[in-house]
């Protein structure tokens, strides 16, 4: 029986499981994507049992440890729009997620790692009404005009370089007060995709940053933080 609704140990416990699941030796697309889509059904269905779920699950939502079945509470929701990174040699799938609730509009950044025994830990910076430049509508609306298409083959940078260039992007920011720590990577290199969630400024504001990146350059960045006590949050340097 999946045990839910606790994690049972603290922030180093995401090192412990995270180990496993790179020990493996890197997991196939198609797994990360059955994973990317499994997580989006069960957002939908209100139910995390839509997962291959490991028989502990370290859950953190916006950094902190959380509870997995407070988060679904069997409430069924509408996912307008999706995007996953697939991270084969880590075994991690981020997925963007733009839901449109009338009740609760949210856009989820979800990090995801495949272990022995399924899926677990998972990262989940959930942002809605009062977060820092909050607009549902506009995400979806972006998530529409833009192509993630495949890099072919012979244009794609490596992991390293795409990791460097995700880096380059928020060290440049760290002048104006934009400093981040505590970095947790997703890299899709087929992609060209950077999921990074990490803490932002003196608050330590639990923030999502995704990157497109082509031949060297950031085309795209989609950000999301989560200003939890203080509604409508500013942060130097975005």
């Amino acid at each position: 029986m999946k045990r839910l609704g606790f994690a049972v140990v603290a922030l180093a416990a995401a090192a412990t499981f995270a180990s496993p699941a790179a020990a493996q030796g890197g997991c196939s697309r198609e797994l990360l994507q059955g994973i990317a889509d499994d997580w989006i059904s069960g957002v939908q269905k209100g139910s995390p049992f839509e997962m291959n779920l490991g028989e502990w699950v370290d859950y953190r939502e916006n950094l902190e440890i959380g509870f997995l079945s407070a988060f679904f509470d069997n409430q069924a929701r509408t996912v307008d729009s999706s995007r996953a990174l697939l991270d084969t040699t880590s075994c991690k799938t981020f997925v963007e997620a733009v839901l449109l609730n009338p009740d609760r509009p949210m856009v989820l950044a979800t990090q995801l790692t495949n272990g022995f025994f399924g899926v677990g830990p998972i990262d989940n910076l959930v942002t809605d009404k009062g977060d820092w430049k909050f607009d549902a509508q506009a995400a979806l609306n972006t998530a529409k005009a833009e192509q993630w298409s495949e890099i072919p083959a012979d244009k794609r940078m490596s992991r390293q370089d795409l990791t460097a260039a995700a880096n380059a992007w928020l060290d440049a920011r760290a002048a104006n007060g934009a400093t981040t720590a505590d970095r947790l990577y997703v890299v899709d290199e087929v992609l060209g995709g950077v999921n990074v969630l990490a803490r932002l400024g003196a608050d330590r504001l639990p923030a999502s940053f995704t990157f497109r990146i082509e031949d060297g350059e950031v085309k795209a960045t989609h950000i999301a933080v989560n200003c939890g006590e203080k509604a409508n949050c500013s942060v130097p340097g975005l």
